[in-house]
This record gives C-alpha cells, structure tokens and sequence, in this order.
C-alpha cells in the first residue's frame, strides 16, 4: 500500500508551517508574487525543503481558509498585483492605494473591496486588448476546468447581484438551479461570469509559477485539505443530493466536535454533512477530483479531521454549541480503497488530533498514513504521553504547534507552573529560548518530517497567533515582516537540520550555528 513517499535518499525532512495570506508586502495581503519567491529561496536558504499552507481556496465567512467558497478554486485574494502590472493587466499606479492598508496584520475588510476593484480593472483592460498573449492559454484554462469552473463563476456572480447573500435566499428557482433559471443568469450576467473565469486563470497561473520554483529549490509543498466543505459554497449549491439538506437546502445536521482541549462547549463548524451512502454508489467520484485538483497544486495534502472518515460528530442544526450532537458512521476504508485506486497512492498525511479512537488509530496504520504530534500538547507531566519526542513514531510528522496553536511562546506563558516546569525539565532548558529549545526537539524527533510555524522562529507572543479555534472573528490576519525572515534564524535552522539529519540532499551542507 503506497502512502507519502518519504525519499529514501532523504528520508528526514523539515519545514515551516506559512500560509500566502501571511507573507510580507506592500498590498494589504500576502500574495503568489515576488515575495513568494522571496520566501521559498528563504527555505531552501535554511535548509528546508517542506513548505506547509492552509486551504487555498477562496474564503468566505471568518475569512476563514476552512470556510471556501468552492473546494476546487483558487483565492483570487492571493494573486499578485505586481504580475499583473508585469503583463501590463494593471499599471503601477493602480497599486497605489494598496499601500494605505496595514502591513502587519490582514484588514479583511478593506483588503476585499481594494482587490476586487482591482480585478475588475485587470480584466476590463484585457477585454479592451490588453496582454494579448494570455488569450490562447485562458482558453485552454477554461476549457481544461469546466467541470467546477463554470459552476463556481456563476455562482459567485449570482453571490454577487445578490449582496453576498448565501444561496439559500436567492429565488427559489435559482437555489434550485432549475435549467431555464440557470441559462437566463449566465446570459444576463456573462461579463460577471467571465470575470470570475479569468480570476481563476490569474490564481493558476501565478501558482503554478511559484510551484515551479519550489520544485526548482527542492522544495515540497503540503496543502490541506478540509474534510467537509462550507453550505454557502458553490460545491453544495451545485451538487446538493451529496450533503444532508432539507428541501430547502438548509442543512439538517452539521459538522463540529465535541468538547475538547481548545473548547469546553465543543466546536460548532455549522459545515453540513454528506450522504456517504449517495457519494459510495458514485464511487466517491466527486471526492477523487476534488483530491486530484488538489493535487496538481500540491505534492502532499493534509487531510483535516481524519477522525470524520471513522465517525463525525453530527449536530442538529438548530444547535447553538456543539455539546449535545453523537457519532455517526464515515466511509472508513472503503473510501480510501476508492482514492488509492483512483490516484495510485495515498500522498496524504492524517490530521489525527482530537478524541481519537483505536479505530481511527486502526483505519489510519491500515493505509500507512504519517500522523501528527503537537509538542504543546505533550507536557502533561506524563512521560508516557504519545506527543512527548522518546514516544513518537517514525511515520510522522511532529509539530511544535499548528495555525490552532497558539505560538510557542504564548502557550508557555499562558501554562500552568506544572506544565512549564514539566517541559522544562524535559527539554533541560530554563525557557529563556522556549521557542528554538522546542524547535530543537522536534527536528531531534525520530519522526520523518518535522514542522514549525514561522512565527516560532522569531519567538513571537499570543499576539502572532492565526486561529482561536473557538472564536468566530479576529482570526488569519496575521502577517509577517520581512525582518522575520532573516539570515541568523535561517542558519540557525539549518543547523539543526544538518545536526538531525533533515538537511536535503544535494544542497552544500556548510553553515554555522546561530
């Protein structure tokens, strides 16, 4: 059984954990442009070579990476405006009041309406003859990615003449996507339609751009994917017998977790739940080009909440916390039967946090899938706990926190004595440098792949945070500074790659430590 290829001429490897959105720059938001670049020469600079992001696709409510608009397109947020000048889409002064935006933090509110006026004149200069030369390959684009491509187009111009409300209050006939009400939308809003084309095309290009140069600097990417898909999203409005929806089409039951580490009331995720049964007699197809879509972006994925294929907490939607829900069933094996035979491997890593059961354990072994181990969980004054590095398992990937986690050092300042001093002992530090002290167990973890966000590498406080797991606003925005990205912390980690064995092969291994 074919699972994620650890190369046997390096099979140690480690990376850091940063999501575009989160890059420097001069335009309100991280994007697929030169600071892209920038920041994987950084990687390979410091002896990386696993780039970890979230969800790419198009966020939709919390700004959330989890919540998308769609599960196959791209975040039109993250295409650059200096390609777009480049091409001669835009001139530089049309950047200009990007620069008025914070260059700290993501303003989700002024960053959108700024990027959308900013598409929007792109793609009137290229129907009035501008960049001639992207015509032929736009065309391939659409026609290569039809089969979610023109549903997502329409459907979020159809979001758009309609204030951005969810597909449920639009006209009956529309949310129901009865034919004659679809073929009169697309003809009285092409332009609209076309726009969103061409956002996407913009998205792929500049992607396959900076995955070209990862590969170039043998550089690995690991994406996410979300085991369920948001209700308010083109997925779900365009294949509707695929999730558990009333008449009309508001979810039943929803998807969240019972109580837990980051909450005592559970996680409501409010994201509806499929019909396993429907998705079985299709053989999973709609999963199998999702993962495959994915996949020409990607080189590994994470799949987010792998419990959910074993058992899903499954919530009345009426419900206003997750406590009161029960499991019901998943796919379990059959489903990862169907990928293996579909894709000829399993390139995924299984997101195994939360109350895991020994069938989960049971079902992730059986197909040879690389779990996770957080280190900020692990000290518990329990020297048997599985997260702690002497337990780990070799088919891994140890983290010393994730985009849930607070920072390294937050969590060690907000602990309590017995956890600070338990993890003391351990590392046998005095938590001066708790940060790089944790980064050093992790990337000393027999574990194959080993991940930090970057955050940890310039000892950042709570305040560099990306998530809170239980708050529903006030997450994503944080971005780092190019000062984050310095040559003392890049050769301290090459360091302790070269020390612990995660150095790639064929890069000059001569550094010293910082």
């Amino acid at each position: 059984m074919t699972s994620v290829e650890f190369d046997p001429d390096r099979p140690r490897a480690g990376g850091v954990l940063l999501h575009p959105t989160s890059l420097p720059g001069p335009h309100g938001i991280g994007d697929l442009g030169p600071a892209a670049m920038r920041w994987i020469d950084w990687l390979a600079e410091a002896g990386c070579s696993l780039w970890q992001v979230l969800p790419l696709g198009p966020t939709g409510f919390g700004d959330s990476p989890y919540q998308s608009f769609s599960a196959f397109a791209g975040n039109p947020l993250l295409v650059s405006p200096e390609r777009q000048v480049e091409e001669g889409l835009l001139t530089p002064s049309d950047l200009e009041p990007l620069h008025a935006l914070p260059a700290d933090r993501v303003d989700f509110g002024a960053v959108i309406p700024a990027r959308q006026a900013l598409s929007a004149a792109a793609f009137r200069r290229f129907l009035a003859g501008a960049a001639p030369g992207l015509a032929a390959p736009l065309a391939a684009f659409k026609e290569g990615q039809r089969d979610w491509l023109d549903d997502f187009a329409l459907f979020m111009a159809l979001k758009e003449e309609h204030d951005g409300r969810p597909w449920t209050m639009w006209e009956a006939p529309l949310a129901r996507r009865e034919r004659t009400a679809v073929k009169e939308a697309q003809a009285r809003l092409y332009e609209a339609v076309e726009r969103r084309r061409f956002e996407q095309f913009l998205f792929f290009r500049q992607w396959a751009a900076v995955r070209a140069h990862a590969r170039a600097q043998r550089v690995q990417i690991i994406g996410d994917v979300p085991i369920f898909v948001a209700h308010d999203s083109a997925d779900v409005w365009s294949h509707r017998e695929l999730f558990q929806l009333d008449e009309a089409g508001a979810p039943t039951v929803v998807a969240g977790v019972p109580p837990d580490y980051f909450s005592p009331t559970g996680q409501l995720w409010g994201n509806p739940l499929y019909h396993w049964d429907v998705l079985r007699r299709q053989r999973y197809d709609w999963w199998i080009r999702r993962l495959r879509s994915v996949l020409t972006m990607v080189d590994v994925v994470r799949l987010d909440h792998f419990r959910g294929f074993v058992g899903a907490w499954e919530v009345p939607a009426e419900a206003s916390t997750a406590e009161h829900g029960r499991w019901v069933a998943g796919p379990g094996a059959d489903f990862f039967r169907a990928l293996t035979k579909a894709l000829g491997g399993l390139p995924i890593v299984a997101e195994d946090l939360g109350k895991i059961t020994p069938d989960v354990v049971a079902l992730r072994d059986q197909f040879e899938l690389p779990g996770m181990k957080i280190l900020q969980f692990a000290f518990e004054g329990r020297p048997d706990h599985e997260f702690l590095p002497h337990n780990h398992l070799r088919r891994g990937v140890v983290y010393t926190g994730t985009h849930d986690n607070d920072t390294v050092r937050g969590w060690y300042e907000s602990a309590d004595e017995g956890a600070r001093d338990f993890c003391r002992r351990y590392l046998g530090v005095n938590g001066r440098d708790i940060a790089w002290d944790m980064i050093r167990a992790a990337w000393a973890s027999v574990a194959e792949w080993a991940i930090v966000p970057l955050q940890d590498l310039s000892s950042l406080g709570a305040e560099a945070r990306m998530n809170y797991p239980s708050r529903a606003g006030g997450n994503w925005v944080w971005r780092a500074r190019d000062e984050h990205l310095n040559a003392r912390h890049a050769a301290r980690l090459r360091e302790l790659s070269i020390l612990y064995g995660r150095f790639p092969e064929g890069q000059p291994s001569a550094a010293g430590g910082g």
